[in-house]
């Protein structure tokens, strides 16, 4: 299956329809089983102690499985989170960028199950594990009246 969207594509599609992240998140790089994306760390993302707060790894992890499934199934601004679990490993390393890696583990008509493991750059060992399932709103007709 050929991809319905690149890396630039996607980074393209959150600075056009979700402005409120482009700033804080890009796709590193999409290939047709892994998708990379990156949390530009700011003070933002910091809880007291100097790491990166749970809320904001949860959120690379949404937005890195979303770009995840778009670059399968090409721009669809509706589909949502139906479910998701994460679990917390270690803490982040202090002073540098969150990357997750995710990997779509069934793709259907309706659903869309995928996962991501969440690093610190140049850590071997991820500080999260999130797994997720996406809703896709079925597609209409081209027919279809307004």
């Amino acid at each position: 299956m050929d991809m319905a969207m690149d890396a630039q594509a996607l980074n393209t599609f959150l600075a056009r329809d979700f402005a409120q992240v482009a700033s804080q998140y890009r796709v590193e790089s999409a290939a047709p089983d892994r998708l990379v994306a990156r949390l530009l760390v700011g003070d933002q993302h910091l809880r007291p102690g100097g790491t990166v707060s749970g809320p904001s790894i949860f959120a690379l992890a949404d937005v890195a499985i979303y770009c995840a499934i778009l670059s399968r199934i090409g721009p669809v601004a509706l589909a949502v989170t139906t479910n998701a679990s994460i679990d917390f490993m270690r803490k982040p390393e202090a002073g540098r960028d969150l990357l997750a890696e995710c990997r779509i583990l069934k793709l259907g008509r309706s659903l869309a199950v995928a996962e991501a493991l969440i690093f610190s750059e140049g850590a071997a060992q991820p500080v999260a594990r999130c797994s997720m399932t996406y809703s896709i709103p079925p597609k209409k007709p081209e027919n279809s009246a307004l």
